[in-house]
C-alpha cells in the first residue's frame, strides 16, 4: 500500500524570524516582547487573556521592556518602539 505525502507547506513564522534582544532571558520578557511587537498596539487586557497571564505578572515585565526601550506606553496601549 503507498500513501501519497502532501508536500505543500505553510510559511510559519519562527522565533528566528523576529530580532529578540540578547539580554531579555526571561521566558514572559520574550513572549510579551513578541506579541508586542506584532501588534498595532495592546492594551494589558489584551495580552491578559491572549497569553493567559495574571496582570500581577505582567506589569513587571511591561515595566521592565520600557525601562528597557524596547517597547512604549501610549495612552492605554503597549507598543513596539520605534527602531
Amino acid at each position: 500500500m503507498s500513501t501519497t505525502q502532501n508536500t505543500a507547506r505553510t510559511a510559519v513564522p519562527t522565533l528566528d524570524s523576529f530580532d529578540v534582544p540578547d539580554d531579555l532571558t526571561a521566558t514572559d520578557s520574550k513572549l510579551v516582547y513578541l506579541f508586542v511587537t506584532v501588534s498595532d498596539g495592546v492594551t494589558v487586557d489584551d495580552l491578559q487573556s491572549t497569553l493567559d497571564m495574571r496582570k500581577i505578572s505582567l506589569f513587571p515585565v511591561l515595566d521592565t521592556l520600557t525601562d528597557r526601550g524596547l517597547i512604549d506606553r501610549v495612552d492605554d496601549e503597549y507598543v513596539s518602539s520605534a527602531s
